[in-house]
């Protein structure tokens, strides 16, 4: 395997841009092209930090049929840094496809340490954190009903990802499986001026969020079976 790292995975700021790190800066700064999920977002990013470097689009409606062109261009000797719109790349983002692509190549991938959404939920759920499991989104439509079923006796805490239209929707599912008394979290925004987190039993999270209406990025802790 070459020493050079060819692919760099970069986790951006979920919110605050204070959470950016030096080294983050630096190597996108080194690197000669760079995959964004949104190219106009990332832009905005790169804008503040003084990053200028040509953006090119990867997203998951087009990851399957540029990989074999980065991969082509890597072998030719450019450096790639990959970006998401926030948070760490390939946590319920494009990246995953890529990396393991390069990997298979013997190409020299390398992931910072870096914001990551459920991280800071999870810790400020005051749920027991040393055993979890991350599910991220659950299917919309087909196999929903199927993993919480699945889910029901789980003993470890359980994070899971959710946009805001289908909060408590989602909320009044998990209380079919889980029991309304099950103790849960709900974070939105997290980092960001209106970062709210709101802990209790599935029912009293209903009746919370039912007299509202939310915004932004959520993560839902709940804990797990006793």
């Amino acid at each position: 395997m070459s020493e050079k790292t060819s692919l760099y995975v970069v986790p951006t700021p979920i919110g605050n841009l204070e959470d950016f790190t030096f080294r983050a800066v630096r190597i996108l700064k080194e690197v000669d092209f760079i995959l964004a999920e949104d190219t106009r977002s990332t832009g905005n990013l790169f804008k503040h930090y003084g990053i200028d470097k040509k953006l090119i689009s990867h997203h998951q409606f087009n990851e399957h049929k540029t990989i074999e062109n980065i991969l082509d261009r890597i072998k030719d000797g450019a450096t790639f840094a990959l970006v998401s719109d926030a948070g760490t790349p390939a946590i319920s983002d494009p990246g995953f496809l890529l990396v393991r692509a390069c990997i298979r190549e013997n190409i020299r991938v390398e992931c910072l340490p870096g914001p990551t959404a459920f991280v800071p939920a999870l810790v400020n759920s005051g749920i027991a954190s040393d055993h979890f499991v991350f599910e991220g989104f659950l299917p919309h439509k087909k196999g929903r009903h199927t993993r919480l079923s699945e889910l029901a006796d789980e003993k470890r805490t359980m994070i899971f990802y959710e946009s805001p239209h289908r909060l408590v929707k989602s909320l009044y599912q998990l209380t079919e499986y889980f029991g309304a008394d099950r103790f849960a979290c709900v974070c939105r925004e997290l980092t960001k001026l209106y970062e709210e987190t709101v802990r209790g039993s599935l029912a009293e999270l209903i009746i919370h969020f039912e007299k509202k209406r939310v915004k932004g990025e959520i993560v839902i802790v709940v804990e797990g079976k006793k």
